[in-house]
């Protein structure tokens, strides 16, 4: 019979799910700051690399965060061992 140690359980898929929620909504949220700066910089009269660099960004980071979003790592045993407890069969109280 194969033990089950609290230390080896691999992460809850809905924990997966909600870092996987949060790192999408990251990365869109940096794209959508690349949009605003390109268009800021762009009205602005920045150097071209600049607004390039921002609006190059805005069109990349969509698909960035969507193959981010549906990488799944794979679930893995954990790495140690499970702990057994030890049995003490002396006599703690005499009746």
């Amino acid at each position: 019979m194969v033990v089950q140690s609290v230390t080896s359980a691999p992460e809850s898929l809905a924990e997966e799910q909600a870092a996987r929620i949060r790192r999408y909504l990251f990365t869109m949220g940096v794209r959508t700051a690349c949009f605003i700066l390109a268009a800021v910089t762009a009205t602005q009269g920045a150097p071209w690399w600049v607004w390039g660099s921002f609006s190059v960004a805005a069109v990349l980071l969509p698909y960035i965060a969507v193959v981010m979003a549906n990488a799944v790592r794979p679930r893995t045993a954990g790495r140690t061992n499970p702990v057994t407890p030890i049995v003490d069969h002396t006599r703690q109280i005499e009746r």
